[in-house]
């Protein structure tokens, strides 16, 4: 086997240890939810209603636009990610900096869609163990998406009548 055989991605660069411990954090973060809940008896629901599942997306997709672009949330992502530019609407673009896993937590919190999955995990443990708590939350976080979406059209509204 060659050298080039060997390596993951063109430039030998993908922190694969990084990605299994974040992977790895994952997964017990949510053994620990599901002891933690048993243990407390928690009862989970037969269903889920698809307003919720609505509503949670909704707001796992702000929230993790937040968490990964939002230029006032970059004190948390600068450990691991350097301005990479300037994005539309007040986000930022980062790009991940290091090696290792410095590099794999640079690529999950400036990545939005790596972050919805932390972020659907805490909510979902959240409405399993508070649906109450977790349905203010996610209402909050998704009437954000709702002002978002009609920022964007009065924008776009106010460009089409200027020209």
């Amino acid at each position: 086997m060659t050298t080039d055989d060997r390596r993951y991605d063109d430039q030998d660069e993908a922190p694969l240890a990084g990605y299994a411990t974040l992977a790895t954090a994952f997964a017990a973060g949510a053994v620990l939810f599901s002891a933690a809940a048993r243990r407390r008896g928690v009862q989970l629901p037969d269903r889920v209603p698809p307003w919720d599942v609505a509503l949670l997306g909704t707001a796992t997709f702000k929230a993790s636009r937040l968490l990964s672009k939002d230029r006032i949330t970059s004190f948390v992502r600068a450990p691991f990610t350097r301005r990479a530019e300037e994005g539309a609407g007040g986000e930022v673009n980062d790009a991940p900096r290091g090696r290792g896993a410095r590099r794999a937590v640079g690529e999950l919190v400036s990545c939005p869609f790596c972050t919805a999955a932390w972020v659907a995990g805490s909510l979902i443990a959240c409405y399993a163990a508070t649906p109450r708590t977790a349905r203010l939350v996610s209402a909050g976080l998704s009437a954000m998406t709702v002002a978002d979406w009609l920022q964007y059209a009065w924008t776009w509204t106010e460009h089409k009548t200027e020209g």
